[in-house]
C-alpha cells in the first residue's frame, strides 16, 4: 500500500504538471525576449511560430531556415543558436516539478525512479512533438527599397524566408537536454533523494556539481545587474530587456571563459549584429576571421582585464562552498581535483553551447548580394580544447586554496569538535 502511494505521488499527473510549467516557462520569457526585439512586427502571424521555434532551439531542437526568391533568384540561410536565457528558464522550472515529489526521502528505489523519470520523458517528447509541429513559417522579406521591392515583385525575385523544424534529431537532443537537466538536479539538490546504488558518488560529485551551478547562476545575476545599470544610465530600456530575457547566459559565461584566458574566433560581417558590448562587436567587425581573447579585447578597452579578477574571485567562492558542503575527511589534494574536474566539464558545456553561426544570402541570376545589404555572415567558435585545460589548471588552484579556507567550516552532521 505505501509503495502505491508512493508512485501515485508522482504519476502521470504530476508529470504532465511539471512539464507544462516548464514549457509555459520558456514560452513566457522567449515571448517577452522576441516582443523586445521586435519579432512582434513579423508578417504573416508569424510571432507565435517564431515563439515556438525559439522554445524548440533552446532545449537543442533544430530548426532548418528555408528561402525562395523565384526562378531567376536563390537564398540560402542558416541559423544555429541557442537562446540560453530561455534554456536556463526551462531547465529550472522542469527540475523544480521533477524534484518535487521526491522530497523528504533519503533514498528511492531504483525502479520507482525509473518509472517517475520515464513519466516525465514521455509528457516531454509529446509537448516536444507538438512545438515542433507548430514551429513552421514561411513569410516575405523586404529590402527595404520600395523600388526595389516593386521591381522583385515584377520579376518574380522577391526574397522569400521560412523555418522548420527537423523533428527525428528536434526528439533526440530534446531528449538528451531533459536527462541532463534531471541528472544535475539530482546532483545538486541534496535532499533529493538517490538510488541505493549510487549513494558512493555523493560525497564527491554532489558538492562539485552544486559549486558549478551557483557559479553559473552567480553570473547571470551579475549580468542581470550590469545590464539594468547600463539600461539605467546609458538609455535602451526594450532593447537590454530583450538581452536579458534572450541571451543574457550566452554573454555572460562567454566572458566567464575569457576571464580564465579562453579564446573564441569569430565574425560579424553584412546586417547581422550580436547583443553585445560594444568591443565586443568592434573585435568581431573585421575583413577576416577575428580573434577573442583578453588581449585583444584589451586594445579596445583595457577594463577587460578586470574579468580575470572577477572570475579569481567567482572560483575561489565556488571552491569553499564546494569544500563547505564536502565531507570534513576530504583532503585539499581531493577538493582541487573535484574542483578543476567540475569546472573543465563547466567550460566544455558552455564551449558546446555557446556556438554561434548564421548566415543569410540573396542571390539573382548567380551574382550574390545584388541588392546590397541583405548577405551577411556571423559566426563565433572556441578553441575548446584549449579553454578546458586552462579550466583545469584554474580549478585545481582554487579547489585546492578552497579546501584550506573551509577547514575552519563545521559541516552538516558533523559532531563539534570533531
Amino acid at each position: 500500500m505505501r509503495s502505491e502511494r508512493a508512485v501515485a505521488r508522482h504519476g502521470w499527473v504530476q508529470a504532465g504538471g511539471a512539464m507544462l510549467a516548464g514549457v509555459v516557462a520558456m514560452g513566457v520569457v522567449a515571448a517577452l525576449g522576441l516582443w523586445a526585439a521586435g519579432a512582434s512586427d513579423l508578417p504573416d502571424g508569424a510571432f507565435p511560430r517564431v515563439v515556438a521555434a525559439t522554445v524548440v532551439t533552446a532545449v537543442g531542437g533544430t530548426v532548418e531556415l528555408s528561402g525562395n526568391a523565384g526562378d531567376l533568384a536563390g537564398t540560402e540561410a542558416g541559423l544555429t543558436v541557442l537562446p540560453l536565457s530561455v534554456t536556463l528558464t526551462g531547465a529550472a522550472a522542469i527540475a523544480a516539478g521533477f524534484l518535487r515529489p521526491l522530497r523528504h526521502r533519503a533514498v528511492t528505489g531504483t525502479r520507482e525512479f525509473a518509472g517517475w523519470a520515464a513519466r516525465i520523458a514521455v509528457v516531454w517528447l509529446l509537448a516536444l512533438l507538438a512545438l515542433s509541429f507548430g514551429a513552421r513559417q514561411t513569410f516575405t522579406l523586404s529590402v527595404g527599397d520600395e523600388t526595389i521591392d516593386e521591381l522583385g515583385d515584377v520579376f518574380g525575385v522577391t526574397p522569400k524566408v521560412g523555418f522548420t523544424t527537423d523533428v527525428p534529431p528536434t526528439l533526440f537532443f530534446g531528449l538528451l537536454w531533459l536527462a541532463g537537466v534531471l541528472v544535475l538536479a539530482l546532483l545538486v539538490a541534496r535532499g533529493a533523494p538517490l538510488p541505493a546504488r549510487l549513494l558512493r558518488f555523493q560525497e564527491s560529485v554532489r558538492p562539485a556539481a552544486y559549486a558549478m551551478v551557483a557559479l553559473l547562476l552567480t553570473c547571470v545575476a551579475l549580468g542581470v545587474v550590469v545590464a539594468l545599470v547600463v539600461a539605467v544610465t546609458r538609455g535602451h530600456p526594450v532593447e537590454t530587456l530583450a538581452v536579458i530575457l534572450l541571451g543574457l547566459p550566452n554573454l555572460v559565461w562567454l566572458a566567464l571563459t575569457i576571464g580564465l584566458g579562453a579564446t573564441w574566433n569569430g565574425r560579424v560581417d553584412g546586417p547581422f549584429g550580436l547583443p553585445m558590448p560594444h568591443v565586443l562587436d568592434e573585435v568581431l567587425r573585421s575583413p577576416d576571421t577575428a580573434t577573442l581573447n583578453l588581449r585583444t579585447l584589451a586594445e579596445q578597452d583595457a577594463r577587460v582585464w578586470w574579468l580575470v579578477a572577477v572570475d579569481a574571485v567567482l572560483l575561489l567562492a565556488a571552491a569553499f562552498v564546494m569544500a563547505a558542503r564536502s565531507s570534513a575527511r576530504t583532503r585539499p589534494w581531493q577538493h582541487a581535483v573535484h574542483m578543476a574536474v567540475a569546472l573543465a566539464l563547466a567550460v566544455l558545456m558552455i564551449c558546446l553551447v555557446g556556438r554561434v553561426d548564421a548566415h543569410y544570402g540573396l542571390s539573382v541570376l548567380g551574382i550574390e548580394d545584388l541588392v546590397g545589404g541583405l548577405s551577411g555572415e556571423l559566426f563565433l567558435r572556441p578553441e575548446t580544447w584549449t579553454a578546458v585545460g586552462l579550466a583545469l589548471l584554474w580549478g585545481l588552484v582554487a579547489g585546492f586554496l578552497g579546501g584550506l579556507l573551509a577547514r575552519g567550516v563545521r559541516r552538516r552532521g558533523e559532531a563539534p569538535g570533531g
